[in-house]
């Protein structure tokens, strides 16, 4: 589906629509301390670290909590996150072939620049959550719970939203090849700005903010799923 150039407007300079709340503003470096990333374990609870740099490929971090960290430049290629906690925390530039981060928790948390292949988020709890920048080819957050989050200008080659539960959700200034909101619940997401090439589970969209192209361009798939012929 083309798209019209995208503006800088944001959700809430367009239209009365609920923005989604994100404040928050990670500590520096120098008032962190420093430790190393392949230094963790499962169930390890850490505070107010800087975790710069390093491979964490393949361990097991089942089950940690991290509050008011920072992650910079780290590689997370199949570290397994599962269940894992992160709370105030901020990653600059993370990268992963493969990461593994079902059933985790991300509150108050903002992510720049991740360049992750597949990323596995499903049944997470993304509270507070600003994602800006960065590729991503699959990001699955199927059956997940997203409240007050804001994805900015990330390029996300599938977003898969199936069944999750969406409240106060934008996309800004993002490029979507396939948006997929089979069964999903959605409340003021605002898909504004943002340009897609296609969309899975179309009655997902209920409870989305479209614009007046947006609309044009969804047309055929509301009259397909309605089974309405247009003729003429």
């Amino acid at each position: 589906m083309p798209r019209k150039p995208a503006t800088s407007r944001t959700p809430a300079e367009t239209k009365a629509v609920p923005a989604p709340l994100v404040d928050f503003e990670s500590l520096a470096a120098e008032q962190l301390r420093t430790a190393p990333i392949d230094g963790l374990f499962a169930g390890d609870d850490r505070e107010r670290e800087h975790f710069e740099g390093g491979d964490a490929g393949a361990i097991d971090l089942t089950g940690c909590s991290f509050l008011e960290c920072r992650f910079t430049g780290v590689t997370l290629t199949d570290a397994d996150l599962r269940g894992s906690r992160f709370i105030e925390t901020a990653f600059e530039a993370p990268f992963a072939h493969t990461l593994k981060a079902a059933r985790t928790t991300w509150r108050d948390v903002r992510i720049r620049s991740p360049r992750w292949g597949s990323a596995e988020f499903f049944d997470a709890d993304l509270e507070s959550v600003h994602l800006v920048g960065g590729k991503i080819d699959y990001l699955n957050l199927r059956g997940s719970r997203l409240n007050n989050v804001i994805f900015e200008e990330c390029t996300i080659t599938d977003l898969d939203l199936g069944a999750a539960r969406a409240g106060r959700v934008a996309l800004v200034n993002c490029r979507i090849g396939t948006l997929d909101v089979t069964r999903a619940s959605c409340s003021s997401v605002d898909l504004r700005t943002s340009e897609f090439q296609a969309v899975h589970g179309v009655e997902g969209l209920a409870g989305t903010i479209v614009d007046d192209l947006q609309l044009s361009q969804f047309a055929p798939l509301f009259a397909e799923h309605l089974g309405v012929r247009v003729e003429g």
